[in-house]
């Protein structure tokens, strides 16, 4: 039975956990495989701990079937470059673990973090998504958000201590 419920610090580990079997899973082909090969869960686990630990205006939902952190949404008032935008709400994050894919996990977790941004006054909610990533485009796409237009690149450091430029388009979705 999937429930969803508030994360804490100690969620973290489940968190990375996801976020990288995820990345390895889905930007194959997209991002550099050495990249993907080389993420490291527990270095990156005790700083998101860390962040998590700190206080923020941002919320992450979990979705748990049973004792099991299936995946996990990171929402909030729009990041505009360092900046907060409070005009709009914002999908920082959105990841379900590849054994649960297709379960409505992903559904449950955008439907929750849409009601609860409306909840805090934004009926405009921004998200940004690798343009190569077809498959969470049409993910979106079924859930109302639409492409408008902006574009951007997700700077990531490579293997090397090089930078890779991967193009990023924005969606949007209006409640209503």
């Amino acid at each position: 039975m999937l429930t969803l419920r508030a994360a804490t610090p100690p969620d973290a580990q489940d968190i990375v956990r996801i976020n990288v079997e995820c990345w390895q899973r889905a930007y194959a082909g997209i991002v550099p495989d050495e990249v993907l090969s080389a993420m490291d869960v527990p270095t990156r686990s005790a700083r998101y701990q860390q962040r998590m630990s700190e206080p923020s205006l941002h919320e992450i939902l979990l979705a748990v079937d049973g004792e099991t952190t299936v995946g996990y949404v990171h929402f909030g008032p729009y990041r505009d470059g360092q900046a907060l935008d409070e005009t709009a709400g914002e999908i920082v994050a959105i990841y379900v673990d590849p054994p649960a894919w297709g379960t409505g996990a992903g559904r449950s977790l955008m439907t929750a973090a849409l009601r609860r941004l409306a909840e805090r006054g934004w009926d405009e909610v921004r998200l940004w998504v690798l343009e190569a990533n077809a498959s969470a485009r049409g993910f979106y796409a079924r859930l109302g958000f639409r492409p408008d237009g902006a574009t951007a690149t997700y700077p990531m450091r490579g293997v090397g201590g090089g930078v890779i430029e991967l193009p990023e388009v924005r969606y949007t979705y209006r409640a209503g």
